[in-house]
């Protein structure tokens, strides 16, 4: 059988010079993220990861993160991921998600990470993982795909 190579890692190029700035402003008006605790943690064209350290009150029943906090922080993942490809005077917004739970997000600290499958002009195609941490221990708790539309012309960036 013939050797095929295939690639580990997309890398993009930004649509916008300023796009850091722009992303992080954006991540910092996004009130929810600042609710529950979450910080950006890194971000690169095309990825974005955010950490949330577990607290009581983002529990379930049963002293997991709650799936709707999961989903929040993916989420937000994967719509920052994508962002970071978009052109200056656009906004993100997510069309459409679907979340698999592979296993209780029973940890210390949720890791959300999210990149960029393929961005086009109007739609960009995300995939997110979610990982827990705990007792040194990782366990990949979720799986997203998403979609991303590109709100041309409609930037809620705040003017100095």
């Amino acid at each position: 059988m013939n050797e095929i190579t295939l690639p580990v890692q997309r890398t993009f190029e930004p649509r916008d010079r300023e796009w850091e700035a722009r992303v992080r402003a954006s991540f910092a008006r996004q009130k929810v993220m600042d609710l529950i605790g979450a910080r950006l943690a890194e971000l690169r064209p095309g990825f974005c990861e955010i950490r949330l350290p577990f607290r009581d009150d983002l529990s379930q029943q049963n002293g997991f993160f709650h799936a709707g906090i999961i989903s929040t922080v993916v989420d937000s993942a994967g719509g920052y991921a994508g962002f970071t490809l978009m052109p200056a005077g656009s906004d993100v917004l997510s069309v459409e998600f679907k979340l698999n739970l592979m296993s209780p997000a029973d940890g210390d600290l949720l890791i959300g990470t999210g990149e960029v499958l393929k961005s086009g002009k109007n739609l960009v195609i995300a995939r997110g993982e979610v990982y827990v941490i705990k007792n040194d221990r990782i366990t990949h708790c979720a799986t997203m795909q998403q979609t991303l539309m590109t709100m041309h012309g409609k930037s809620t960036e705040k003017n100095p």
